[in-house]
């Protein structure tokens, strides 16, 4: 069996490191990021290698890929944007509404404004959206 010089353990490891940041990560990366990891992974192989000149210029990319914000994961624009007041005014619930009446209001409106039934996305979104900042609420009472 032929082993590996220095340079090739190292690529072997970056490659292992950039699969175990896959498993670990990659499922809920953007593309801007896994861009930047794998502009970062070429950049490190070929900085082993010894082309700095030319690896230099693949890190700045990932770094500022890396700073941009990260996508708010299972959160709508409508659900990060609302609040608990402007959550019970869109399910037309009281401040004393418990965890079976916003339920409840929930499932009234989802079957009037599902795209199913003519209504939209959007406010199927606003209204489920609505339904998780209450329950979320509640618990952490």
């Amino acid at each position: 069996m032929a082993t590996a010089s220095g340079g090739g353990r190292v690529i072997l490891l970056l490659l292992a490191a950039a699969a175990l940041a896959w498993w670990q990560w990659g499922r809920s990366m953007s593309r801007p990021q896994l861009m930047a990891g794998l502009s970062a992974l070429g950049g490190a192989m070929l900085l082993v290698k010894g082309a700095w000149m030319v690896a230099l210029p693949m890190f700045l990319p990932a770094i500022w890929l890396f700073m941009q914000p990260a996508p708010a994961v299972g959160r709508t624009p409508a659900a990060s944007a609302m609040n608990g007041d402007e959550a019970r005014r869109v399910l037309g619930l009281p401040d004393t509404a418990d965890a079976e009446a916003i339920r409840a209001a929930h499932r009234r409106l989802v079957a009037r404004v599902h795209p199913d039934q003519g209504g939209s996305a959007e406010l199927t979104g606003r209204v489920n959206a609505a339904r998780d900042i209450l329950l979320a609420e509640l618990q952490r009472r």
